[in-house]
This record gives structure tokens, C-alpha cells and sequence, in this order.
């Protein structure tokens, strides 16, 4: 099967026969290339011509879209790790200045 729909910048993608994710990072319709990134990070360049004959198909970003980007903390996302239990909800809170800590 090959794609026949144009390439999109941060579109995620999955090769059908590999497995592997990975997303457009830059499209240069002048020269003909795209610059794909793969999900351990590895940069790619591709002609347009080759791209047509790919059999991939788009995908939803992976869960962790983190994995090839550099210098990404958890924080930087907008959610932590943290989880809190009915329990924590129902705890008597810390007078403040307690040495408990």
C-alpha cells in the first residue's frame, strides 16, 4: 500500500511494515524533501518521490511523544506524576510551620 496523502508538518506516522513511529518535522516543497524525525530522535530526509511509495499511514501521537525530543521535563508538559488517593482527600492538613515535613 502506498501513501497517496500530501505529507503534514507534525503529523505522526507509522511505517506498516516496521512499526515504527515517526513525524514530519519540515517539508521543502522547492526542493522536494521532507525531514522526518523517528521516535529515538534519528533525523531523516526523504524526496517527495520516495514518500509516495512509503507504506505508512498517519497515526495519533504516541502516548509518551516525548521520546525524540531533547531537554523536555515532565513539568514542561502541564501534568505531573503525581496521583492522589480518596485517602490523601481525607487527610487532616498541616498546621503550617509544623516540623513535619
Amino acid at each position: 500500500m502506498t501513501i497517496d496523502t500530501p505529507p503534514s508538518v507534525l503529523q505522526w506516522y507509522r511505517h506498516l511494515d516496521k512499526g515504527y513511529p515517526f513525524r514530519i518535522v519540515a517539508l521543502d516543497e522547492r526542493a522536494g524533501t521532507i525531514e522526518v524525525q523517528h521516535f529515538d530522535g534519528d533525523l531523516e530526509e526523504l524526496d517527495l518521490e520516495d514518500w509516495h511509495e512509503m507504506d505508512i499511514e498517519p497515526i495519533e501521537p504516541p502516548e509518551d511523544w516525548t521520546g525524540p525530543m531533547d531537554g523536555i521535563e515532565r513539568d514542561d508538559l502541564g501534568y505531573t506524576e503525581t496521583e492522589m488517593s480518596s485517602e490523601d482527600w481525607s487527610a487532616p492538613l498541616r498546621e503550617e510551620g509544623s516540623s513535619e515535613e
